[in-house]
């Protein structure tokens, strides 16, 4: 989809970074929006890119194919623009569960992300049933927070 909004046939990192900012933002509105934030992702969007060229020659699978351990993996990975630690965390644990990126410790490293079995993210949806697990997962985790609250306050 984005690759028809930006005449290209293939997305790069190269193409991303050097495309006028006021233009990218123009795509990633739409319509349809490619976010509900179209304009702070598109943003996000160019300072990865910037990035992965900078560090590493434009390819986005350099962050992990050659680290030693899952440790230097999240590091990597809370480096990107937009990255925190929880987002790391799922992410390291994308890669794990379903791309076979399993440098050694990843799922300690990934924490609650890691777990087999979880089904707490993004990197536990494989289809519409496991997309209802992770929603049913979140709601439980949301209420339960506010329950918590709710008998300190």
């Amino acid at each position: 989809m984005t690759e028809d909004r930006l005449g290209v046939d293939t997305l790069s990192a190269a193409g991303l970074a050097g495309c006028d900012p006021e233009v990218l933002q123009r795509h990633f509105q739409g319509p349809p929006a490619l976010h509900r934030y179209p304009g702070s992702m598109a943003t996000r969007a160019q300072d990865l890119a910037r990035l992965l060229l900078e560090r590493y020659d434009g390819r986005a699978e350099a962050l992990w194919s050659d680290v030693p351990d899952a440790t230097t993996l999240l590091r990597r990975l809370g480096e990107l623009p937009g990255f925190g630690a929880q987002k790391s965390k799922i992410f390291l644990a994308l890669l794990g569960k379903q791309c076979g990126v399993t440098p050694p410790g990843w799922r300690a490293a990934a924490g609650d992300y890691g777990q087999e079995g979880a089904r707490r993210s993004v990197a536990d949806i494989t289809g519409p049933a496991s997309l209802a697990e992770v929603r049913a997962t979140k709601q439980q985790l949301k209420q339960a927070a506010k329950d918590a609250k709710a008998q300190q306050g």
